[in-house]
């Protein structure tokens, strides 16, 4: 006849087994905390969805980029010769940038132009430009819904920069012939396939074709 304390003991011993066969059928799901952005990610279960990807991509617009927003971060640049060298790469950089945009962006990168600006404008060396960049991107909001929508109003800004300084306008409608970098892309003057054409009466070229925001215009 099997005893107490042995009948304790093999029902005991079947528990532990059934647990451990449960665990070895069922792995555990095991997720960790990202420091920097404090969301979930890790491993998950076979047949469902990670954390880190299938949820995302289902999003309709990306998850924002920390330090985007905030104040400016450089102090003020003394040196007037650095200051006049910086301007004139950092707008080449610009102009170059948004000549190469995608004719029909995706969200995503939509988003990275809009936070490249934001960053621009904290991260810029020179302090007091970087403080007018600001108030220029609350007055003027990045446009990125095409190539030809954020190169134009980028050359917008330019202009409204040259005005403040006392210095001669500059031609938006010639910007590939002032800022061609050799790389054989399409004008922002043409029309390629599936762009709206100007003379289309049916749309209205001055608005932003997903947003319906106001375009702003480059003038001759």
């Amino acid at each position: 006849m099997i005893s107490r304390f042995a009948r304790t003991f093999i029902i005991l011993v079947i528990a532990l087994s059934a647990l451990a066969m449960l665990g070895f059928f069922h792995a555990p799901t095991r997720y960790y905390v990202d420091p920097w952005t404090d969301r979930l990610f890790g491993e998950a279960q076979p047949g469902s969805e990670s954390h880190t990807g299938a949820q995302d991509s289902k999003n309709k617009f990306p998850i924002p980029i920390n330090g985007v927003e905030g104040g400016v971060i450089m102090e003020k640049l003394g040196n007037e010769t650095a200051k006049a060298a910086l301007g004139r790469a950092t707008w080449k950089l610009l102009h170059t940038m948004t000549l190469r945009y995608p004719e029909d962006p995706s969200n995503d990168e939509r988003a990275a132009l809009n936070s490249y600006f934001h960053l621009l404008s904290r991260l810029y060396p020179c302090g007091e430009c970087a403080t007018e960049f600001q108030a220029l991107l609350k007055k003027f909001p990045p446009q990125t819904s095409s190539r030809r929508a954020a190169s134009l109003w980028l050359c917008a800004v330019h202009n409204t920069v040259n005005h403040r300084l006392h210095k001669p306008e500059f031609d938006c409608a010639h910007l590939d012939d002032e800022y061609d970098c050799g790389c054989g892309d399409t004008p922002i003057n043409s029309v390629p396939a599936g762009e709206v054409d100007p003379m289309d009466l049916e749309t209205d070229p001055s608005k932003d074709q997903v947003t319906g925001a106001d375009l702003i215009k480059g003038g001759r």
